[in-house]
C-alpha cells in the first residue's frame, strides 16, 4: 500500500519513463527507416552494376532514381566535349531524345560554375538563378542535392536530385550515403562507356556503325585472296563529302554528325550484303565490292550520288543538300601475286587517286583510276 506521506516523485518518474520509451520508439523507427534507406540504396547499386548497356544505365540513373527515392526531379549531367558518349549511346541502340533528363555538355563550368569545384555532394536550398540550367523546365523546386561524379581526380559529371520539400536536402544532413552513391555511379558510367567502346571500336566506327579502316584492310586481303582463287576481280569506291567543313561550321558538330549518319544510311540502301562499308576517315568512306567489275562499281557510285539529291536533316529545323565525290578502282589479282597486302594498298591508293580526280574536276561526280574515263 502506497505511503500517503511519500514524496510526489512517482508521477515525475512515470513521466520520465514514458518520455524515455517514446524516445526509444523514435530511435527504433529512425533505425528502421535508415535500414530501409540503405537497403534501397544497396538494391539500386546492384541494379546499376548489372546494367548491360549505356542506354539501360542512363535510364536507371534518371527515371529509376526518381522512382526509387521519390524525387521530383533528377538530372544527369555528363561532360562530353567530343560527343563520344552521345555516339556510344546511339551505337548502343539508344536515342538522345529518349533521355531528356541527361544533359551532355562541353564543360561542367559552363552549365553551373559550382559543379567544376565540387569534391563532395552539396545539399541546400534551390536558387533559381544558380540552378535553373541544371533542371530545364523546373520552376517549383525547393531543395536539391548535387553529387559530383569524379574519376581520375577530376569531375566528369554530376547527378542532381531536386525536391519540392524544403527539408528534403538540407546542408545540415549527412551526405555520406550520397557520396557513396556518387562513387558507384561514376564507376558504372566509366564501365558502361568502356564496354561500348570495346564492342564498337574493335571492328566499327562508333558514329556511323560502319566498319573501321583496320577491318576494311583485313577484309580487302581476304577478298583479294578469294578473287585470286576464282580468277575474278575486286572493286573499291572511295567517297568524300563535298565541302563538309563548311557544313560542320554552319550547322555545328552535332549537325555534321547527323549528316554523316544520314549519308551512310542512304548509301547502305544501295549496297549488297556481301559488300563491306567502312568509315575511312572523318568524312571519307570506302566500299569494298567483291566480284565487281569497274563499270558496275561506277554504276553503283552514280546511284549513290543520285541518292543525295534530297535535303538532309541536320537538326534544329535545318536541312542541307550534300553532294559526294567518288573515286572508283578495280583490280584482278594474278595467281602469281603473293603480296596481298601490297595489292590491297595499291587498290586503295588507286581509288583514292580517282577520288582526287573527281574533286579536281569539280566535285559531285564519279571518276575512275583510268586516265580516259572522261572525268
Amino acid at each position: 500500500m502506497k505511503d500517503p506521506a511519500a514524496p510526489p516523485g512517482g508521477a515525475a518518474e512515470g513521466a520520465a519513463l514514458a518520455e524515455l520509451r517514446a524516445r526509444l520508439k523514435r530511435l527504433r523507427e529512425e533505425a528502421a527507416a535508415n535500414e530501409q534507406k540503405w537497403q534501397r540504396t544497396h538494391e539500386r547499386e546492384l541494379e546499376l552494376l548489372r546494367a548491360d548497356t549505356l542506354p539501360e544505365l542512363l535510364s536507371l540513373l534518371t527515371a529509376g532514381m526518381a522512382a526509387s527515392y521519390g524525387l521530383d526531379a533528377v538530372q544527369l549531367v555528363l561532360e562530353d566535349p567530343n560527343h563520344e558518349i552521345q555516339h556510344l549511346l546511339i551505337g548502343g541502340g539508344g536515342r538522345i531524345e529518349e533521355f531528356p533528363s541527361v544533359s551532355f555538355v562541353d564543360t561542367m563550368v559552363g552549365l553551373a560554375p559550382q559543379l567544376g569545384a565540387l569534391r563532395r555532394p552539396w545539399l541546400g536550398v534551390w536558387i533559381r538563378a544558380d540552378h535553373e540550367l541544371l533542371f530545364p523546365g523546373q520552376r517549383d523546386l525547393k531543395s536539391l542535392a548535387l553529387l559530383p561524379l569524379r574519376r581520375q581526380a577530376r569531375t566528369t559529371g554530376a547527378l542532381c536530385f531536386g525536391s519540392r520539400d524544403h527539408e528534403r536536402f538540407s546542408h545540415r544532413l549527412s551526405a555520406d550515403f550520397l557520396q557513396h552513391l556518387a562513387s558507384v555511379v561514376a564507376v558504372c558510367l566509366e564501365n558502361a562507356c568502356n564496354r561500348a567502346r570495346v564492342l564498337r571500336s574493335g571492328l566499327a566506327d562508333y558514329l556511323t556503325g560502319w566498319h573501321n579502316r583496320r577491318y576494311l584492310q583485313s577484309r580487302l586481303r581476304e577478298e583479294l585472296a578469294r578473287a585470286q582463287r576464282s580468277g575474278g576481280g575486286v572493286s573499291c569506291l572511295m567517297i568524300d563529302v563535298d565541302h563538309f567543313k563548311e557544313l560542320n561550321d554552319s550547322c555545328g558538330h552535332l549537325g555534321g554528325d547527323e549528316a554523316l549518319r544520314e549519308i551512310t544510311a542512304r548509301i547502305e540502301a544501295h549496297i549488297r550484303a556481301s559488300d563491306t562499308a567502312a568509315r575511312f576517315g572523318g568524312d571519307e568512306f570506302a566500299l569494298l565490292l567483291p566480284e565487281t567489275a569497274l563499270d558496275a562499281a561506277v554504276g553503283l557510285g552514280e546511284r549513290i550520288r543520285a541518292a543525295m539529291a534530297a535535303p538532309i536533316d541536320v537538326g534544329g529545323g535545318q536541312t542541307r543538300v550534300v553532294t559526294l565525290s567518288i573515286g572508283a578502282a578495280a583490280l584482278v589479282p594474278k595467281r602469281k601475286d603473293e603480296e596481298l597486302k601490297a595489292l590491297a594498298d595499291r587498290l586503295l591508293a588507286e581509288a583514292d587517286a580517282a577520288l582526287y580526280r573527281a574533286k579536281g574536276a569539280g566535285r559531285n561526280r564519279v571518276a575512275t583510276n583510268l586516265e580516259d574515263d572522261g572525268a
